[in-house]
């Protein structure tokens, strides 16, 4: 297997292709990757520089140290930062299937992809999926997936992902909520090195429920879950209510978060890690992290975006590879 990581394109009208230049020159000495996008792209967003084309990724580990590896897929239309054309979007996802591709083939060792603007993909290439997370389960044929938000601080994982807060209630089920569970575990013991993981997992309703006051879901859905799952001797903690778990304190207590929904996941997480956070693809046979931000495209071209959150996507990539390898 290579040991260079696939990074996609991205939307290039975003942030994504500028922040690829800005990780190369921390990372080009110790971490090889190479973007896959178009050379015209590439040339725009960082002018002229240090950039090498090559056809396999392979070569990416040679290139790395003194350029910025290139592997090249043809855009039909230029890039203007902060605008995105819906003429790129299938070319926006050929690049994220590609990376797949390398990764299945070991011809990379794991994908790393920039954010996209899911609504220039669905409008311009007919995009069916909520977001790059369910379009990479599709792509690999798994049947579950889930998103971990990692950093230094604090790890969660939302058991349901990108849908209106209302649906929240009728996709919680048993079977759902047990699988992101043990995935959390499994993920935490292979990828990240935790022995014995501590889980806290989060009611969906104001105060965990209050014992049916305020909603059934804790009781009829979240506890017994909770229940089996002790019983089989994993450290698992809850239904807590949210508003307590996320304090300093409260987060010594436990190696990762399971939330019910998005923004009890993600608002935490952004608070406390709002640069560094990495978001981690879980139930998947490949490795894939992504930054933790959106194209940002209010600010594309501007030279204030922050690479600290791609960089540290890359960098646990490459980590969570090695050990995948390592444990078999």
């Amino acid at each position: 297997m290579s040991d260079a990581v696939a990074l996609t394109a991205g939307e290039p009208a975003g942030v994504g292709l500028e922040l690829a230049f800005a990780a190369w020159r921390q990372l080009r000495r110790d971490l090889p990757f190479y973007l896959i996008a178009d050379r015209g792209h590439v040339n725009a967003a960082t002018g002229p520089g240090p950039v090498e084309e090559i056809e396999h990724p392979a070569e990416a580990i040679r290139a790395m140290e003194s350029a910025l590896p290139l592997l090249h897929v043809p855009f039909p239309d230029s890039v203007k930062p902060g605008a995105p054309s819906l003429r790129n979007a299938s070319a926006v996802i050929e690049c994220i299937r590609l990376a797949v591709r390398h990764a299945q083939r070991g011809e990379a060792s794991a994908v790393c992809t920039n954010p996209v603007s899911k609504g220039i993909l669905r409008r311009g290439a007919g995009f069916a999926f909520p977001g790059q997370t369910e379009f990479l389960a599709h792509l690999v044929g798994a049947e579950r997936s889930a998103m971990m938000l990692a950093s230094p601080l604090l790890r969660v994982v939302p058991a349901t992902t990108h849908m209106a807060v209302a649906e929240v209630p009728g996709a919680l089920s048993r079977a759902h909520l047990k699988w992101t569970i043990e995935t959390t575990k499994h993920a935490l013991e292979r990828g990240f090195g935790v022995r014995e993981p501590r889980l806290a997992v989060a009611g969906l309703n104001p105060h965990a429920g209050e014992g049916g006051l305020f909603g059934s879901e804790e009781e009829e859905i979240i506890r017994p879950v909770i229940s089996e799952l002790r019983g089989r001797g994993i450290s698992v903690a809850g239904p807590q209510s949210a508003d307590t778990m996320f304090h300093a304190e409260a987060r010594e207590r436990y190696d990762a978060a399971i939330c019910m929904f998005h923004d009890q996941a993600l608002i935490p997480f952004k608070t406390i890690s709002f640069h560094d956070g990495v978001n981690v693809t879980l139930g998947l046979p490949v490795v894939r992290t992504s930054p933790d931000h959106g194209p940002a495209l209010d600010i594309a071209g501007s030279g204030h975006a922050r690479p600290d959150s791609l960089v540290a996507a890359i960098r646990l990539a490459a980590r969570l590879s090695a050990r995948w390898r390592t444990a078999g």
